[in-house]
């Protein structure tokens, strides 16, 4: 009963983050933004089989780190670097379920190469604003997370794929309105895809499991 009612809640408290509560006090939305995380990590695990493997438990540590992830962002460095180990994690739990087709394998061709395009944008825009010290950090984020949307897709996991892709495209929107120029609607654009991405890395479990 409780896993059919978390999906709601899920989309109930993101929109409420997204929405509803003001930016200040900021506590309180740092306590909003966290909860949409905390229902999605229980979700998963709710989903995993009583006996779990080494893949279920990998899934949920990256959801974990991001959850972790969320609560650093006010200081960039250490949120980037949370996220970056719930990638490996994501990637870690991936690898043990590859559906090796050479169709998947060939999508790593333009995710490359759209990761050496937004690469390059922000090392330019980096280096223009006199933040070159982050360019390091950066690129090599740009290119973990693509190696997690491309090691999804290599699973044929259809929620893993869409989570994995979501989740780019939150980051890309992310780092693009910080860096390069600003997005209109950005924080609306960001979290709501950032949520779907997680809810859909999550309910890939599902599939997972069944195999």
């Amino acid at each position: 009963m409780i896993r059919k009612l978390l999906p709601y809640a899920i989309a109930l408290m993101s929109i409420l983050y997204v929405f509803v509560i003001p930016a200040e006090p900021a506590g309180m939305k740092l306590v909003f933004k966290l909860i949409p995380m905390a229902l999605i990590l229980t979700y998963a695990s709710l989903l995993c089989p009583p006996a779990r493997q080494p893949k279920h438990w990998l899934l949920l540590f990256g959801l974990f780190f991001s959850m972790c992830g969320d609560g650093l962002m006010k200081w960039f460095v250490p949120g980037l670097s949370a996220f970056l180990i719930g990638h490996m994690f994501y990637i870690a739990s991936f690898t043990r379920q590859l559906r090796f087709s050479w169709p998947r394998a060939a999508t790593l061709l333009p995710i490359a190469l759209y990761a050496g395009y937004m690469g390059h944008r922000l090392m330019n825009a980096l280096q223009d604003s006199g933040d070159g010290g982050l360019i390091a950090p950066v690129l090599v984020y740009i290119t973990i997370i693509s190696l997690m949307a491309w090691t999804a897709i290599l699973t044929g996991n259809r929620n893993a794929i869409i989570g994995s892709l979501l989740f780019l495209a939150s980051d890309s929107i992310l780092s693009w309105n910080m860096f390069v120029s600003d997005i209109s609607y950005s924080t609306i654009w960001i979290m709501s895809t950032y949520y779907a991405a997680q809810f859909f890395i999550a309910s890939s479990i599902r599939e997972s499991s069944a195999r």
